[in-house]
């Protein structure tokens, strides 16, 4: 095969990746990618370090499957050639480059058809299926602080007695990056070792709704679909939000839902809204959520985020001074991921820089990648723009007073309380005027109302917002 041929191949690729991720990513893990080898369907690619490598694996692997498939043909093959980097400065555990091999990696079964799917109809009998479980999101690996101390202790006492706890269902939520999927595939993963025989299943919302639209458009398959999760011991649904809006797939988790917890099966949800702030969902759904545990992952406080540091640092073989350490710990506060996220990137440029990693560098690359506004929005604020705007105190905007202006800025404090801050409902509804969650949804959809028929509420609305625009 020509050079030619394997770089416009790999070009090719490169395209569709593009399309399908963000631009500093793309330029982090592509970009350094060459293109060494074609060999009818089997693509040699060559990557800087085992690292590099390994990260693909993690985070990429889907997407390289579903390129190569589409560029090559169902039996595409890649195979990493990494580059060996001589007095490389930052060590990974486990990597000795002196005796690195190629690895080849199938993105095809042996057939050359599709990759086989994890979810097998099984029909009326018993099997062994993959619980889709990621090894790395284990309990050691999960760090516990004041914002997941709740949700980390009950995990490890439904690992004890699956099915036979107080929190069943548990109901995992919060924002992104807060850990809501590490949680709880950490808890299958120690049930599963602890009770090899279970039949323990993560699955994604969006994965379950495919399914089912899959098994309802084959003749005969929806009893085979149902059989199949009735038949699970542990079943991890993640993001069931989704699920708002979806009546058909709704019943039949409902249907699911009711024949696992009668059993005495466990289940375990994440959403990022709890149940009582959900829309769009059957209220007999709801209620079942609220059977067991409902617990909020939150951001991780100060120390907890200087802790997740050092332990991931630690473990991808990277030393950090205190100094960065608490620098990065100080600038990057949302979630976890973000956290992680920036220790990956400063890792990725000193080794392709192959330089260590410094205070300036932990600065530059910050500045570029985490956005950090001069005044964050809260409820508080918020308060304060909009009694400033209509011209009323503070008492007056959480009194219960039914004055047409008061009840408009209280509503529209609450309305703006929800779109521009993570608050629940009842965190809302407690700080202005302390009430309920029902008051405050109420709220939140009569300005919703009033701004699709009232041009000048709708002006009040973009005025406030303005004012609460970093400066």
């Amino acid at each position: 095969m020509s050079e030619t041929n394997q770089i416009t191949a790999w070009d090719d690729c490169l395209n569709i990746i593009r399309d399908n991720i963000s631009p500093n990513c793309f330029r982090t893990w592509f970009e350094p990618i060459k293109a060494v080898h074609l060999d009818k369907s089997t693509l040699t690619i060559e990557v800087p370090s085992e690292f590099f490598r390994e990260y693909l694996e993690v985070h990429y692997l889907n997407l390289l499957s579903m390129t190569l498939h589409r560029i090559l043909g169902n039996g595409a093959k890649l195979i990493y050639n990494v580059k060996i980097v001589k007095n490389k400065r930052i060590s990974i555990p486990g990597t000795q480059p002196s005796n690195l091999e190629n690895r080849s990696i199938p993105v095809s079964d042996e057939r050359g058809g599709k990759m086989a799917d994890p979810y097998v109809m099984p029909g009326l009998k018993r099997i062994v299926i993959n619980p889709n479980l990621n090894k790395n999101y284990s309990f050691e690996n999960f760090i516990e602080g004041k914002c997941n101390r709740v949700g980390r202790s009950a995990g490890l006492e439904i690992a004890r007695n699956p099915g036979n706890n107080s929190y069943n269902p548990l109901f995992l939520y919060g924002g992104p990056g807060l850990g809501k999927t590490h949680l709880a595939q950490a808890i299958a993963i120690e049930i599963k070792e602890k009770y090899p025989d279970k039949i323990v299943l993560y699955v994604t919302t969006n994965r379950f709704m495919i399914q089912y639209m899959d098994a309802v458009n084959v003749r005969n398959k929806l009893t085979d679909f149902l059989h199949f999760y009735q038949s699970i011991d542990v079943l991890v649904i993640d993001d069931v939000h989704e699920l708002a809006d979806k009546r058909g797939t709704q019943n039949v988790f409902f249907q699911i839902f009711n024949h696992l917890h009668q059993l005495g099966k466990q289940l375990i949800m994440t959403s990022d809204k709890a149940p009582v702030d959900l829309q769009g969902m059957e209220q007999r759904l709801l209620s079942r959520f609220k059977w067991g545990l409902t617990t909020e992952l939150r951001p991780p406080d100060y120390e907890t985020r200087i802790h997740i540091l050092k332990s991931k640092s630690f473990k991808d073989g990277i030393e950090l001074s205190d100094e960065i350490i608490n620098y990065i710990a100080s600038k990057v506060c949302s979630n976890v991921r973000e956290l992680e996220g920036t220790l990956i990137s400063l890792m990725a440029n000193a080794t392709l820089s192959n330089t260590k990693v410094t205070l300036t560098l932990a600065q530059d690359l910050i500045e570029k990648i985490i956005t950090t506004p001069k005044n964050d929005i809260s409820i508080p604020k918020i308060k304060k723009i909009v009694c400033s705007y209509f011209n009323i105190t503070s008492d007056n905007l959480i009194s219960n007073s039914r004055k047409r202006e008061i009840v408009q800025a209280r509503q529209i404090a609450m309305y703006l309380s929800r779109q521009l801050t993570t608050n629940s409902l009842n965190n809302i509804g407690t700080q202005i005027g302390g009430k309920n969650h029902a008051t405050v949804l109420y709220a939140c959809n009569t300005v919703c109302d009033l701004m699709e028929t009232d041009r000048s509420f709708r002006q009040y609305i973009h005025d406030i917002k303005n004012r609460l625009k970093p400066v």
